[in-house]
């Protein structure tokens, strides 16, 4: 069954490379850097990170090795997940290990490398779509990639946030998602275990960008762009009920730092906004189990709004 196959070789590649993964990132060291601003976080420092790469591998096996009728949308999958990990790789990895001070790629070639991986992605997968789907695909992939980055900052978060999200993508974006539905939620599973409070392992830029950038893509194909795009007001409202807590996540970003340099003065007590309740005092798994419940009501909500099919 579709779906399924692809959750059973993510599920059982993600165990394996887990077992050479974790042991691989503790004995080179690769360790968190928490910032210093973030005081809650103390604790978690040198806490191993790069863990995305097992459902990297995990997703990438089971999109690449197992036979499918949407083979297309598959590669396209693995094309991001693969181009995007490599990104998250260099900035976990290469950049904090050969560049003395630094933590990794600084934000302005970052973000310019997203925008020339996004590009190749939207040449990739829309080849003979509009050049509207072509700007809406690039945009929305530097957005979700940016937003999950963002959200990828306490124990099971990110994780946890996976799943409704990606769960729901079907419905929006069409059954041909649904194998990669499977294949990145069975290939969460063994990181899940290793990142549940108190994390012993970090997903870093390693997966959560591939993660945002893969959610980028499918929120391009929900987009009611084209002619045969039915009801197009209940679709965006959907598709923006779906993004909500991405929304939350990135947009006091940019806010803060405009309003810092501008008028002195913060916005919110912290962002990333999940940082907000921890300033306030909130444990983690409250601020965890609040977002996930948040997200889970949103993607059902935009499930609803599409009348609970599966688009073809």
């Amino acid at each position: 069954m579709e779906g399924w196959s692809q959750f059973a070789v993510g599920l059982v590649a993600a165990s394996v490379a887990a077992c050479i993964v974790y042991p691989l990132l503790l004995r080179l060291q690769v360790r968190q850097t928490v910032s210093q601003h973030v005081q809650e976080h103390a604790h978690k420092q040198g806490t191993p990170t790069m863990g995305g790469l097992i459902f990297v591998i995990g997703s990438m096996a089971a999109l690449l090795l197992v036979s499918s009728s949407t083979q297309e949308q598959n590669l396209a999958a693995a094309i991001t997940i693969g181009m995007f990990a490599t990104l998250g790789f260099v900035d976990d990895f290469v950049v904090p290990r050969f560049f003395a001070g630094k933590r990794g790629l600084g934000w302005g070639p970052k973000l310019a490398l997203q925008a020339a991986l996004a590009g190749i992605v939207v040449l990739a997968s829309g080849a003979n779509s509009t050049n509207e789907w072509k700007i809406a695909c690039f945009v929305s992939i530097l957005f979700f990639a940016n937003a999950y980055n963002f959200a990828d900052g306490l124990d099971w978060l990110a994780g946890s946030l996976a799943y409704p999200l990606f769960l729901a993508l079907p419905f929006l974006a069409g059954a041909s998602w649904i194998g990669v539905t499977g294949a990145v939620l069975g290939a969460m599973v063994p990181f899940m275990v290793l990142n549940r409070p108190k994390a012993r392992l970090f997903m870093g830029d390693t997966g959560s960008l591939p993660l945002g950038a893969l959610l980028g893509l499918g929120a391009a194909a929900a987009m009611p762009l084209g002619p045969d795009s039915g009801n197009l007001t209940m679709a965006w409202v959907a598709l923006a009920l779906w993004s909500v807590v991405m929304l939350i996540e990135l947009v006091p970003v940019p806010l803060q730092i405009l309003s810092v340099k501008l008028r002195g003065k913060r916005l919110f007590p912290m962002t990333p906004i999940h940082h907000a309740f921890q300033k306030a005092g909130w444990p983690e798994t409250r601020i965890v189990s609040m977002f996930f419940f948040v997200q889970l009501v949103a993607s059902l909500a935009a499930v609803a709004l599409g009348a609970g099919r599966v688009r073809p």
